[in-house]
């Protein structure tokens, strides 16, 4: 999957760069940022404040951004999986790392709630209840941060993921969430996300607040990137007053509150 993906970012990379001799960035972007929207507000913005730099990137989950960052085919990219960055870092493939932005993990389902979710205590018990009651349960099941945040979940209940109604689909964000309205199933997702995608969505969230539902957001920049300037010129773009402000800000005029916060 991730030689694939770098097959497709390097053609994309390629066609786009023909006639233009600008030095050109690739991102690696997690899909929960893609989904969420924020991405459509961070890339316009930056290529306005920066018109001497092309930025491209590819959309995918956190484990195979890192898979393909260890491989030199992106510059830098944001991840939300906290133990695969370090562990990614400590092999020696980032030269940076900067915690920017975070918001929560949520688990979601359908109203009717046939596991009584809403009922329990943390977001642990509440995925032994999912599995006990044999309700169903949609899985990233991609090595995302959103996936391993449910395997750690699922690890402090002492058992493995499971339930004759647990279903790994191996996708993004955005396409766990239709197909767990469309089947009446449970899944956990990154708030930003779903209440981007709410609206369209046969699901209501039913845990929320677990203090280890906490969703934190890294910048990583490969340990050799091809373009290090520029790079480092996104990385600093970021975190400056107008990056912070539209990250701050994304959410408040359609949602009436903010879908990221900082990380100070």
């Amino acid at each position: 999957m991730a030689t694939r993906l770098c097959a497709l970012l390097l053609a994309a990379l390629t066609l786009g760069c023909r006639g233009d001799l600008r030095p050109t960035v690739s991102l690696g972007i997690p899909t929960t940022i893609q989904d969420s929207g924020l991405l459509d507000a961070l890339l316009p913005a930056f290529q306005l404040a920066h018109p001497e730099l092309r930025l491209r990137y590819v959309a995918a989950g956190s484990g195979e951004l890192l898979a393909i960052g260890a491989g030199g085919d992106i510059d830098l990219l944001l991840a939300h999986s906290p133990v695969a960055e370090r562990e990614f870092m400590e092999a020696g493939y980032g030269l940076e790392r900067v915690p920017v932005m975070q918001n929560d993990f949520i688990i979601v389902g359908p109203s009717s709630d046939p596991a009584a979710v809403r009922g329990a205590a943390n977001a642990a018990a509440a995925l032994t209840q999912v599995a006990e009651s044999a309700a169903k349960f949609l899985s990233r099941g991609d090595d995302s941060g959103t996936h391993r945040k449910e395997i750690e979940l699922w690890e402090t209940t002492g058992s493995s993921p499971g339930g004759t109604g647990y279903r790994e689909l191996g996708g993004g964000m955005g396409a766990v969430l239709r197909a767990a309205s469309e089947l009446g199933a449970y899944t956990l997702c990154d708030r930003a996300t779903f209440t981007n995608l709410a609206e369209s969505l046969d699901l209501e969230v039913l845990l929320e607040g677990d203090p280890h539902l906490r969703n934190v957001y890294s910048l990583i920049i490969v340990a050799e990137p091809r373009e290090l300037e520029g790079s480092r010129t996104f990385a600093n773009w970021l975190v400056s007053e107008e990056g912070r402000q539209i990250i701050a800000g994304y959410g408040t005029t359609r949602f009436g509150a903010p879908l990221f916060f900082m990380v100070n």
